[in-house]
């Protein structure tokens, strides 16, 4: 075909299958058959293969899927995903009604009602009426970049249409429709593998799937609830949510105006009576001030806005039969008891099991096997045991008692003062610890040594070529060419040549990886990313910390007597010694590798607070030690001076006001280091 026509018949066919697509997905009108459709979706796939320079950027063959994303890059919220303070009584509203109307001292305003979506929320920036980047909720400050993942959602527009804002910002929640979440666990289950829990974790897991083709799949949808921007000059969030419907986007149905407590209480009451009719799961209900220009007026706390609150569903209640107790052990050792029950549909799905929590949950509520108990679903996600029906417990019932043995290695379990959970101590030789502590190691925020993952993890262990971090790296291409492992649909898999090599790769780009992210890999007991950060800062390197007494670790910002108890243990294991002086032969770094920039800062120490538009949080403190000033974590005589972001926290801003401590933004901070 001509360069010519070529051009024209994408045009053609590409602005054809996005109508289709929008009257099916958006109005639920087909106007062509499913034959016919993927006929002129083929032909555009083959004719932007041949052509890609006229395939547009947003063209529906994205929508199936494009390139593998190795990793999810960080991306900094222009606007930060606060989230809502919740409420779980008529009264409580009421309340948030009283305080919203002394706020606005009589000036007249409304309301707006919307459902709660049980998903994942994501971030979506349109610029110039395209879609440009997708971004999960992640820390409220940054999360990860998923664009290539949110276009194969078919309700999400790729190109807007009618008089859409410049540049905006559309929020909302990822959901998993109960039809489409069934049919993907039966699939699970015909393929011989365990179904999801729920659809929120579905959601969330597909989203984090670096096949987008493997996304488009799973048929996940899209549920908007915001709008920011600067130049949004529709002034009320009703009108915006029926605006944008006008742009492309599917308006939930379910959205009212309301214009007092009444109007507000009758939706509950309908939704909370009603709501296992929708074809999606919602754990609440969102009650916004409608007046956008009420909103600045009224103002945010420090983790949400004061014009908004969500209120949520009582959880629902069931009761079904204990039929047994089994016990997991952890990657810290820590046992799990869990319940095994009688299968019983509780909030849209079959629930079989369900935590126990620890030996003091279950003495507490006297669990006994055999009883009727009582389940719910915590925050409608997670089963738990709330109570026994001890009127209908069998006359030769016994108390349950707990074991006192690991289910796995036989190793008698401990228990230390104040902790409320039993552990096997034996780390080294205890299955489920060695192989918890592999995929730990290998984890994305640590060693993100991603081409070696569960299953991969557990033959290399089964066949005795891994048992230890440390001997991933005495790894080499001959012994995985050809080891085989039976795969997600229980189908025997094995290592290409291909495959090899990109483990080799991959494990030689982990030793690039900074001492912090070492640290946290080793699985230390209570050390998280965090402390494993604090840590390598204070002691520099890993023959400094490994030195240390207990009483030198708790000198550590956030580091706790019992925390460095269990660190000064780790480095008095001769296993964990050797284990190291494998690794750092491996080439991993064991020491901070700072580049001390300037000495402007000596002397003078910060508190930072908020939320920054230069820096991110750990991106300022990095460089006012790399100009010789030191971070604290709390205000006071001996501050220097405060940095203080957007929404600081506003005990802080009290406090420095009271002691006299300078704040000061970003910019005056770097007019400082300049």
């Amino acid at each position: 075909m001509e360069k010519a026509l070529a051009q024209e018949r994408i045009k053609e066919l590409t602005e054809l299958i996005e109508h289709y697509n929008y009257e099916y997905y958006m109005n639920d009108t087909s106007l062509i058959s499913d034959h016919d459709f993927d006929l002129l979706l083929s032909e555009l796939i083959s004719l932007e293969k041949e052509f890609p320079e006229y395939a547009s950027p947003v063209s529906p063959t994205k929508r199936v899927g494009g390139n593998i994303n190795k990793n999810f890059r960080q991306v900094v919220h222009r606007y930060p995903m606060l989230s809502l303070s919740n409420t779980y009584s008529i009264e409580e509203v009421k309340e948030f009604d009283s305080r919203i109307r002394k706020l606005l001292d009589g000036k007249p305003f409304s309301y707006t009602c919307e459902l709660k979506y049980d998903g994942v929320a994501v971030g979506i920036t349109y610029k110039n009426g395209m879609l440009y980047q997708a971004v999960t909720r992640g820390n409220g400050t940054e999360g990860d970049d998923i664009t290539d993942n949110i276009k194969t959602i078919r309700t999400i527009p790729l190109k807007l249409k009618g008089n859409y804002p410049d540049d905006f910002e559309v929020r909302g929640e990822v959901i998993f429709p109960w039809a489409a979440f069934n049919d993907f666990n039966q699939q699970r289950i015909a393929n011989g593998d365990d179904p999801m829990a729920n659809p929120r974790n579905a959601a969330s897991g597909s989203l984090k799937l670096q096949d987008p083709k493997e996304v488009a799949k799973r048929k996940l949808d899209f549920c908007f609830y915001f709008f920011m921007g600067d130049n949004l000059d529709i002034s009320s969030h009703y009108d915006r949510m029926l605006e944008a419907e006008k742009w492309g986007f599917k308006c939930p149905k379910t959205i009212e105006k309301c214009n007092n407590i009444d109007d507000i209480q009758h939706f509950i009451e309908h939704w909370d009576k009603h709501r296992s009719e929708l074809p999606y799961a919602t754990d609440g209900i969102v009650i916004k001030v409608n007046e956008t220009g009420l909103w600045d007026e009224l103002g945010m706390t420090a983790k949400s806005p004061r014009w908004a609150i969500a209120y949520k569903f009582k959880a629902e209640r069931v009761s079904t039969r204990l039929n047994s107790i089994d016990f997991q052990v952890g990657r810290t050792g820590i046992i799990t008891p869990v319940a095994n029950l009688e299968s019983v549909w509780l909030g849209g799905t079959t629930v079989r099991r369900a935590t126990l929590n620890n030996a003091d949950f279950i003495q507490k509520m006297d669990i006994r096997i055999g009883d009727h108990v009582f389940v719910e679903k915590g925050g409608e996600i997670i089963p738990k045991i709330v109570g026994v029906d001890t009127t209908n417990r069998d006359a030769d019932s016994q108390p349950f008692k707990y074991i006192t043995y690991c289910p796995i290695c036989g190793t008698t379990l401990v228990r230390n003062e104040g902790e409320s959970g039993y552990y096997c101590p034996n780390e080294d030789g205890c299955m489920p610890q060695q192989i918890g502590k592999l995929e730990h190691f290998v984890s994305r925020k640590a060693m993100n040594i991603d081409t070696i993952g569960s299953e991969r993890l557990a033959m290399l262990f089964e066949k005795g070529l891994v048992r230890t971090p440390a001997d991933l790296y005495d790894l080499n291409k001959e012994q995985l060419v050809g080891l085989e492992w039976a795969g997600e649909n229980k189908k025997r898999t094995s290592i290409q040549e291909k495959g090899a090599d990109n483990i080799m790769e991959a494990l030689e780009l982990s030793k690039q990886v900074p001492f912090e992210r070492v640290l946290y890999a080793l699985g230390i007991r209570f050390v998280g990313e965090v402390g494993a950060k604090k840590l390598a800062r204070y002691f520099k390197n890993i023959d400094a910390l490994s030195q240390s007494n207990t009483m030198e670790l708790a000198m550590v910002e956030d580091i706790g007597e019992k925390t460095a108890i269990t660190i000064f243990d780790f480095f008095n294991n001769l296993k964990h010694l050797e284990q190291i002086v494998r690794l750092k032969k491996a080439g991993l770094q064991f020491e901070v590798h700072e580049e001390k920039v300037s000495n402007k800062l000596d002397g003078l120490s910060f508190v930072v607070s908020g939320v920054f538009n230069t820096f991110s949080r750990d991106g300022i403190k990095q460089h006012i030690e790399q100009h010789g000033g030191k971070v604290v974590s709390s205000i006071s005589s001996k501050t220097s001076y405060v940095i203080a972001g957007e929404k600081m926290g506003p005990e802080k801003l009290k406090k420095a006001e009271k002691l006299g401590i300078p704040i000061i933004d970003e910019n005056k901070y770097l007019e400082m280091c300049n």
